[in-house]
């Protein structure tokens, strides 16, 4: 006769090795380590924080690169996205005024609240140009009260905000400081490199005078030493009259410049027709990154633009 004890005993190695087994069933099962859920207002940002990020953020960005980010409709489908956020990443500067509050308080995540540790303003990384030295009001067009919001543009801004990007980073999810700060590193690295590039290919184009539809371009345009005459805009937001454009027509001939820069997505009417007056041409280009396929990520984007506005600026 078996004796009771001596079967429970012999059961007991196969117990616990069956349970071994289901455990590392389960765990294999399960992600490697959490991953965290960051929501940009832009693609441009998006691709930043991919960068820093690594294999430890999941980013989605409520805008396209060929979107225009001032004027983005708040769906409720761009609240689900945000409920579930760990950080949101916004460019500030009231670029997105006109939106994001609504889509924060519809996404119902106190999270991303204003104040709390999952809101960002990667503004605070850079220093704004065209801050405002009197009161704004309507009659002055969209004017940004705290200063020009494409700081995007200037890639010279890109370090900087990648540092800001890390630290934050860092601060959510402090247990992989040293892989946010690797990747920020080596991304920097790159991004220099490449800078040093940008710079030698566009110093030809010092003291080139061209139009621009909007305020766009500024940072881009100040970085590399190129002069905007005038925007085909009579103000920040404000469709130009038939006078203004006839004004900035004959401004063109007298200085003999030929190129009207905007972004693609603004309507190509009226430079379209300050062309027709000039004999200008028009250059239609996507300001920030996933505009076009080839300008899928931070460096694609600026060897993209670069490139295109040196071969149309230049004989």
């Amino acid at each position: 006769m078996t004796n009771h004890r001596n079967l429970q005993s012999g059961l007991r190695p196969v117990f616990w090795a069956g349970i071994g087994i289901a455990l590392l069933l389960l765990l294999s099962a399960l992600p490697a380590h959490a991953v965290m859920k960051v929501v940009t207002t832009t693609e441009d940002l998006a691709s930043l924080t991919r960068e820093v990020g690594g294999q430890h953020v999941e980013v989605a960005s409520l805008t396209r690169g060929y979107q225009d980010p001032h004027f983005v409709q708040a769906k409720p489908s761009l609240m689900v996205t945000l409920h579930g956020a760990e950080l949101l990443i916004y460019q500030g500067l009231d670029l997105e005024v006109g939106w994001l509050p609504l889509l924060i308080q519809g996404a119902r995540n106190s999270k991303i609240r204003y104040g709390e540790p999952g809101l960002l303003d990667m503004s605070l990384a850079i220093d704004p140009i065209q801050v405002p030295e009197t009161p704004v009001d309507r009659s002055m067009g969209d004017v940004h009260p705290f200063g020009n919001p494409h700081y995007t543009l200037d890639p010279e801004n890109i370090k900087p905000m990648v540092f800001l990007l890390a630290d934050h980073l860092t601060k959510l999810d402090p247990a992989h400081e040293s892989d946010f700060a690797a990747n920020r590193d080596s991304f920097v690295k790159r991004f220099e490199e490449r800078l040093a590039q940008w710079k030698r290919i566009m110093e030809p184009m010092k003291g080139v005078r061209l139009v621009t539809y909007h305020r766009t371009w500024d940072y881009f345009l100040q970085r590399f030493g190129i002069e905007s005459i005038g925007t085909v805009e009579v103000k920040p937001g404000v469709q130009p009259t038939p006078s203004h454009l006839a004004q900035l027509a004959d401004k063109m001939k007298s200085q003999k410049v030929d190129v009207i820069l905007q972004a693609s997505y603004y309507r190509l009417r009226f430079s379209e027709l300050l062309a027709e007056k000039t004999e200008a041409k028009v250059l239609s280009l996507p300001p920030g990154v996933g505009g076009v396929p080839e300008a899928g990520t931070t460096i694609a984007f600026f060897d993209f633009l670069i490139s295109t506005i040196y071969g149309a600026s230049l004989p």
